[in-house]
């Protein structure tokens, strides 16, 4: 005990690793986010040929906080500097569980069609759509497995209302619903691998740290605020586009795939008042200290999701530009 208090600031200090310090944009450095991606992974399930003791290796450990102080901090000035006058607690009266809620209704009213979702519905070609498959991949085939670290760092309604999400996620006492294996499911209609570090070694910065900063928050205890606002803001901006994706999945004949996001058009609009007045408005009424962390987290899914959204939006274009016939000037 006096080792764990001895420290009366804060935690004990990572060393600095300049390698590390001196990167200048570490959300575009992919080989910042691969690495993280790969420490992280070893707390899921881990890799063939790795000895599952590496988790807890003490030297992976300070290189992974080494990291993850850059990371957050990243995260953070991201936020920060694409924060919207609006943003913010406000209305003096209501309980901070009611400020909460209501700007997290606000920050996820979808203003319209995101572009990528409106491009794989209507004009995605075969191709291009197994692109965004394979993007996705990093996520989805880990769907939901960095929340449920957040269950014992929990308390009564966030703590009940994250089990009865998982419950759906994890496909309601059903494993051939389990929505990991829905969309594994999908990849295998097309003979595609379901490795996940297949889809890692190839995913582009911008996927990876949309990926990343989920088990950074759910890792992280002291960061369950922001985990929790994370996921608030991912399910109540996920209905509407899993439906035009789904449109676009059965425009191109990929039935399987369509399956997996027709899947969370019904489950993601019930989800998503469930995850914003029943588990972030339970945390905050529980522990209302938490509150920016939470909006923080809200922020930080939508910003990075906008990242990595215009990351595969920009390739599809930059493709289809460079086999376009280049036309004489005049």
């Amino acid at each position: 005990m006096r080792a764990l208090t001895a420290e009366a600031t804060g935690p004990h200090p990572v060393p600095e690793q300049r390698a590390v310090g001196d990167i200048v944009m570490p959300l575009a450095d992919r080989d910042l986010q691969l690495a993280l991606w790969m420490l992280y992974e070893l707390h899921y399930r881990g890799f063939d040929g790795v000895d599952p003791d590496a988790e807890w290796d003490p030297l992976l450990l300070v290189s992974r906080a080494a990291i993850e102080r850059v990371f957050e901090r990243a995260v953070r000035q991201l936020v920060a500097d694409t924060a919207d006058d609006g943003d913010g607690l406000g209305h003096i009266g209501d309980s901070p569980a009611e400020q909460v809620t209501r700007e997290l209704t606000r920050l996820t009213v979808s203003e319209g069609p995101s572009d990528t979702t409106v491009f794989l519905e209507q004009e995605a070609t075969r191709d291009e759509f197994v692109a965004y498959l394979r993007r996705r991949a990093v996520h989805h085939l880990r769907e939901s497995d960095p929340h449920s670290f957040l269950l014992p760092r929990l308390d009564g309604a966030a703590k009940v209302g994250l089990a009865e999400l998982q419950y759906d996620e994890y496909g309601s006492g059903r494993p051939d619903r389990l929505h990991q294996e829905l969309f594994a499911a999908g990849l295998r209609s097309l003979d595609l691998p379901t490795d996940v570090s297949v889809y890692a070694e190839e995913a582009d910065a911008a996927t990876l740290a949309s990926v990343n900063v989920m088990s950074l928050f759910s890792l992280n205890r002291r960061l369950r605020g922001a985990a929790l606002g994370h996921l608030a803001a991912f399910e109540a901006t996920s209905a509407l586009p899993c439906d035009r994706i789904a449109k676009g999945a059965q425009r191109l004949g990929m039935p399987e795939v369509a399956e997996y996001y027709e899947e969370h058009v019904v489950a993601d609009a019930v989800h998503e008042q469930l995850a914003i007045r029943g588990i972030c408005g339970g945390l905050v009424t529980d522990e209302p200290e938490l509150a920016d962390d939470v909006l923080m987290g809200a922020r930080a899914c939508l910003t990075l999701d906008g990242l990595a959204g215009q990351a595969q939006l920009d390739s599809w274009l930059d493709a289809r530009s460079a086999h376009q016939p280049v036309r004489a000037a005049g």
